[in-house]
């Protein structure tokens, strides 16, 4: 590979997620969820389908146990998200989104439709999906996690 295109890649890619996250968030903004940060929409993803434990979105979100139940605290009181009993473990409680936070979720995917949508007018619709399988070999797990 040359050593320009190697360079290249990373501060393209980089730039390119920071934008997107950007876009991201001021959409949801826009459509009325203002009390949330972009961190919130990664526990949201790890939450979305059918809620964790503490440890769980700890470990989704590469932080301490401590620092995820402090965001789980702010979250309740936003009402975006709530404690209910652990169905597989007595001693734990899974936290699950409330309407309010599956609704907030909607405009997150709303906004990231309409984040990417530019893009296909770019890149025209079957080079977009082109660069949606590719992505999908290098980066197969998908996995929506900030970094820190």
């Amino acid at each position: 590979m040359d050593q320009t295109v190697a360079l290249s890649l990373p501060p393209l890619l980089l730039g390119l997620a920071a934008d997107l996250v950007r876009s991201i968030d001021e959409g949801v903004r826009a459509r009325g969820f203002e009390d949330l940060r972009p961190a919130h929409g990664y526990a949201f993803a790890r939450l979305a389908p059918a809620g964790a434990s503490v440890g769980e979105l700890a470990e989704h979100l590469g932080v301490t146990k401590q620092a995820a139940s402090q965001m789980v605290e702010e979250l309740v009181r936003k009402g975006y998200v709530e404690r209910r009993p652990h169905p597989d473990d007595a001693r734990a409680r899974l936290v699950v989104l409330t309407e309010r936070g599956r609704a907030c979720t909607r405009a997150a995917e709303e906004a990231s439709a309409e984040a990417v949508r530019p893009w296909a007018g770019v890149l025209g619709e079957q080079r977009l999906r082109e660069l949606r399988d590719d992505l999908l070999r290098l980066a197969p797990s998908g996995r929506l996690r900030p970094v820190w």
